[in-house]
């Protein structure tokens, strides 16, 4: 019999948890937890503030030990801190403009929020899932306490992603579509190492075919320094994904200091990786759907 657990985190979690092939993660404090979840136990996602409430459910595949960062607060402080993960198949989740509007929220589960991570009673579960069972992707909240429309009028303004966000994006599109891709992949610079922020390569021992550099209110110049770099070593397809507001700068920089590059570079404007990502998923979910995935 399948046991039901709620996972607490952040909404910045959650996205890069469906980001990266839908991945959970639990510190090791919580091993004992790890120790009781199953295969097939069902999870919920709870989402913390400026959310407060549960946004969708999944089944449990498998469990794993992992020894990389993820998460933006691993990468910024360069360790895991959830090394204990599991991999899950969502079964219903709330599109993100949604989760502030439509989240499902009781009294109760705002009790047991304290714990990261916890079991749930089947009444709780079967009640959670016939609640988000019963959502229309149209369906809002139509009355809200002052607080909630505060948080639905911060939702609803434009959500720019951030630099890690768009680069597991790229990781995953680039694994849909057949590549070995990595993210923070390193590059010999004269005396010193950078790192590139995401490449897909054919095969294990082979250099890098396509390389992106990914702005978001970063140095422009050098990113294209780097990018002039990968093309100038291994002849790669050379990407920058930035905001519109840094495409005049780009093509600046490309008409006099990084001239050589500039009928090989393609600028990306930040939104079309998500609009990129959301198509290829569908495609991809489909063919699994009726198993014709190669």
């Amino acid at each position: 019999m399948a046991n039901y657990w709620l996972a607490v985190g952040s909404p910045e979690n959650w996205k890069t948890a469906f980001s990266y092939q839908n991945i959970w993660g639990l510190k090791q404090t919580q091993r004992h937890l790890w120790d009781e979840l199953c295969e097939n136990d069902i999870i919920f996602f709870y989402a913390t503030q400026p959310v407060i409430g549960v946004i969708g459910y999944g089944v449990v595949k498998t469990k794993f030990y992992q020894d990389k960062p993820l998460w933006p607060q691993e990468i910024k402080e360069e360790r895991v801190i959830w090394s204990l993960r599991l991999e899950f198949d969502v079964e219903k989740c709330l599109p993100y403009a949604e989760w502030i509007k439509s989240r499902i929220i009781s009294e109760d589960l705002k009790k047991r929020t304290r714990s990261g991570f916890q079991l749930l009673n089947e009444y709780m579960a079967n009640w959670l899932i016939s609640q988000l069972q019963s959502i229309q992707p149209t369906d809002y909240v139509q009355k809200l306490s002052e607080p909630d429309r505060m948080r639905v009028a911060e939702a609803e303004t434009p959500f720019i992603p951030s630099h890690n966000e768009v680069k597991l994006r790229l990781v995953e599109i680039g694994r849909i579509q057949g590549f070995l891709a990595d993210s923070e992949y390193p590059i010999k610079i004269g005396s010193k190492t950078s790192r590139l922020d995401a490449v897909w390569r054919k095969l294990a021992h082979s250099v890098p075919t396509y390389v992106f550099e990914v702005q978001v209110g970063g140095d422009v110049e050098h990113a294209l320094g780097k990018l002039k770099h990968a093309f100038d070593l291994w002849n790669s397809h050379i990407y920058i994904v930035a905001s519109e507001s840094d495409h005049e700068k780009v093509e600046n920089l490309l008409s006099g200091t990084f001239h050589e590059i500039d009928n090989r570079l393609k600028f990306v404007e930040l939104g079309k990786i998500d609009e990129l990502y959301d198509r290829k998923k569908a495609y991809f979910d489909l063919e699994k759907e009726l198993g014709i995935k190669c």
